[in-house]
Order: structure tokens, then C-alpha cells, then sequence
């Protein structure tokens, strides 16, 4: 099933092996009707990430010619795949799909319902775009730790987009929250719930030196850096390590017993099953109720137009602006 207004061909941004975000090139490509479990979603808005020009590469895909890129946007559904529920037909939807497929960088995309993220009425497609990749990051970080009331937590790096959120759901779940960031950052982090803010993150070669003060470290900078900072963890601490994961085990056996995660949001499109995805589907969907609601707080925004979509992640490469990069379509 599907809206009677779609057009035979689309717009999309195409990658032909170049790691430049501006060696992106516009095309026109034919629709496809949705695969088995799939939707069509006219996406309205389409949300930037890092990992969107980190993976241009080619390191961390197998992607051939012609692939289009991206993972967040959010939009209508216009058409259903075979065995998807009628009910998914004209639905507001945001959604965080697979590096491996067809990505959001265009007018439509197809998106496993599995992936579907239900938006409330309240809530713009703008902010919906903006939220995906790292706030639901963000959840499976925070999952990863036990929550135990008044227990201090650090998060480093907070002051970017999964930071953003991890402040704000340690400190609902009841952590003493202390974030490390930039100065330019504390003000907002306060706001958001940090009760505590200290300089971050550490430079290169730097060593943490404030003593083993927290129970958990939640690190969004590198596995080098989560490495050092698990010098700030009392004995069986959690550290949860978001970018990368740390080269060597950071403590003798039977002694400070630390736990160590991971966190791989896009791993789930290739290992979750449906039962991990309705998890996080649905702990989404809580969460974009809490933004509508004024409960949660999404980033700021910057909005650009599709055409320059290319120009847009290179400026998020170059780190040129502050607050979340966005596209209109």
C-alpha cells in the first residue's frame, strides 16, 4: 500500500568512494517500493552526525558506487512493505537506520518498521531529526550502568550531542552527575542536570589526576581516553566507552574489579533481534514524549536546505558552527 502521489524518481545525495563530504553529488533515482518489514518514509527532515562523514572513508563500510548515505531523519510513511500493519501508513515517524543500506540522505527512504520511532503530536519534525543517533545512544550508554541513586557519575565529553542526553538521563535516574567538557559548555550542562563540572577532555598524553572519586565514567572522546579516565573509578566501578573501545584492560585481575562496555547503536541493525529493538524503540519514544512534554531538552538547532547538504557535513567536519546540523527537505 502506499500514498497515490509518488513520484517515479527522487532526489538523493550519492557517494562514489570519495572521504570528502563535498564530493557528494545530487542524483535522481528511481523509487523502489519498500522491501519485506520495510517502509517508505518521506522525510521532511534529515539529521547530520559525525559518523555520517567519519564513515565517507570507506573503512568502516563495504559500500559500492552510488550508495546513498546517512542514518536520522524523520518524516511521513508513505508506503508499506509486505506484512507491515496498515496501521503504519501516514504515520509522523523519526528513525536511526543501518550504514549498510539505503541511508536518509534523500527525499525518501526505506527504513526496517522495526527502526520506527512513533513521534506525539507535540513535536516538530525538526527536533524529531535531531534526537536518533544520540539520544538513543545515549539510552544504551546509561543502560549499561545500574542505577543506584546519589552514586557519582562522570561523563566525558559531555559537552557534545550524546553528552547532551546522557547528562540529562544520568540525572533523572538520580546519579550525582559531573560533566567534563569545555568551560563554553558548563552553563548548559548545569541546566540540563550536571552537578559538577570539571575541564575536559584531557589532552594528549594527559593523565587523570583527580583520584578515584566516581562509580561510573561514561566516556564519548576515544578508547585512548576512556583508557586514562579509568583512573577516576572507585573499585568495581563501570566504565562505558561510546567511541571506540579501550586497548588494554586498565587494571590488574582481582583488584579494583572494573567493569568495562560498549556501546555500538549501529552493531543493533546487523545483531539486535526484534525483541532489543522493541527495547529501544519504545525507550525512544518515552524519551521524545519527555521532549514534547518539556521533560527532556533536545539540542539546539541549525537547519539548512537539502541542496547543500554536502556543504553542511563538511562545515560538521570542520566543526565551523555550534548546535545540531539539520536538513530541511
Amino acid at each position: 500500500m502506499q500514498d497515490e502521489s509518488l513520484p517515479d524518481h527522487y532526489r538523493a545525495w550519492r557517494w562514489h568512494g570519495s572521504a570528502e563530504p563535498l564530493e557528494l553529488t545530487l542524483e535522481q533515482v528511481p523509487l523502489q517500493p519498500p522491501g519485506a518489514g520495510q517502509v517508505l518514509v518521506r522525510n521532511a527532515v534529515i539529521g547530520l552526525n559525525p559518523v555520517d562523514w567519519k564513515v565517507l572513508g570507506g573503512g568502516l563500510v563495504d559500500w559500492r558506487a552510488g550508495h546513498i548515505a546517512g542514518v536520522d531523519g524523520a518524516g511521513d510513511v508513505v508506503a508499506i512493505g509486505p506484512d507491515v500493519a496498515e496501521t503504519w501508513l501516514g504515520r509522523r515517524v523519526a528513525y536511526h537506520t543501518s550504514l549498510h543500506g539505503h541511508g536518509s540522505f534523500a527525499e525518501y527512504a526505506p527504513v526496517a518498521t522495526r527502526a520506527l520511532l512513533r513521534l506525539p503530536d507535540a513535536l516538530d519534525f525538526e527536533v524529531a531529526a535531531s534526537f536518533p543517533c544520540p539520544a538513543l545512544t545515549a539510552w544504551l550508554a546509561i543502560e549499561k550502568v545500574p542505577a543506584q541513586p546519589g552514586q557519582p557519575l562522570l561523563v566525558s565529553g559531555a559537552g557534545g550531542a550524546v553528552g547532551h542526553y546522557l547528562v540529562q538521563l544520568a540525572n533523572e535516574r538520580g546519579f550525582a552527575v559531573t560533566a567534563m567538557a569545555n568551560a563554553r559548555h558548563w552553563d548548559r550542562l548545569r541546566t540540563l542536570g550536571a552537578r559538577d563540572c570539571t575541564a575536559g577532555p584531557l589532552a594528549d598524553g594527559q593523565a587523570w589526576s583527580g583520584g578515584r572519586r566516581f562509580h561510573a565514567v561514561i566516556d564519548t572522546v576515544s578508547g585512548n581516553h576512556a583508557e586514562r579516565m579509568a583512573e577516576a573509578l572507585r573499585a568495581n566501578g563501570h566504565l562505558v566507552c561510546i567511541q571506540d573501545r579501550v586497548p588494554q584492560w586498565p587494571c590488574a585481575a582481582f583488584g579494583l574489579a572494573l567493569s568495562m562496555h560498549e556501546v555500538a547503536l549501529g552493531a543493533l541493525h546487523v545483531h539486535g533481534d526484534d525483541e532489543a529493538w522493541a527495547r529501544l524503540t519504545s525507550a525512544g519514544e518515552r524519551m521524545l514524549d519527555g521532549i514534547g512534554a518539556g521533560r527532556l531538552h533536545p539540542e539546539a538547532r541549525i537547519v539548512g536546505r537539502f541542496d547543500t547538504l554536502a556543504r553542511q557535513l563538511e562545515d560538521l567536519r570542520q566543526r565551523s558552527f555550534s548546535g545540531k546540523a539539520l536538513v530541511r527537505v
